[in-house]
């Protein structure tokens, strides 16, 4: 009886588990960012950074799929150079800020044009890893330790490759120097991914 019970359980298993690993992928991705921080005393320009990490693709269905991702991102901007009036002691004299995250994004796919164009949105998760040593106001750090964002995009699939552009906007404010300012990331993001 048990033997009867198993060998179906089991087929359906292996049949189920071949089904899921078709609609799983996993890959390497690396790519450019084109970000700034919007706030008063920031440039109103977008600065060069990267990011690269790993991503895993799981499939729901013909048309949709979820695909988390664990990033290196670098995110840059410059300062404006009025900030000295706005936040004294605050800031060195170098201009420059470079922001090191560590970004989980969540996103969902739903496969627009076959599997060749997926669009992409969902939240993404940040942690800061660290800044620039110059950017501290009495011996503390000038931004806060995590960042939530919403990122839309699309990415192209072309065989194992995946390049991708997105868009991405920081819904909570960064600032942690005490003042009622709003600094907030945003940025692009274009990248060349491998599925392995």
């Amino acid at each position: 009886m048990k033997t009867k019970l198993f060998l179906p359980l089991l087929l359906t298993a292996l049949l189920f588990s071949q089904v899921m690993m078709a609609q799983f992928h996993i890959g390497v991705k690396a790519g450019a960012n084109i970000t700034k921080v919007d706030g008063k005393s920031f440039k109103d320009q977008f600065r060069y950074g990267y990011h690269l990490g790993g991503f895993a693709e799981i499939g729901l269905g013909n048309k949709l799929g979820i695909q988390p991702e664990v990033l290196f991102n670098q995110y840059s901007s410059k300062l404006d150079s009025n900030y000295n009036k706005v936040y004294e002691d605050v800031f060195s004299d170098n201009q420059n800020v470079r922001l090191n995250y560590l970004s989980i994004p969540i996103l969902l796919n739903y496969k627009l044009i076959g599997n060749f164009l997926t669009l992409q949105a969902g939240p993404q998760f940040g942690v800061l890893l660290n800044q620039d040593k110059t950017l501290l106001q009495n011996g503390g750090e000038a931004f806060k330790k995590g960042d939530f964002s919403l990122v839309g995009g699309a990415q192209l699939k072309l065989s194992a490759f995946r390049v991708t552009g997105r868009y991405v906007i920081g819904l909570n404010d960064i600032n942690d120097i005490g003042s009622q300012d709003k600094w907030k990331n945003q940025g692009f993001q274009v990248s060349l991914g491998l599925a392995l």
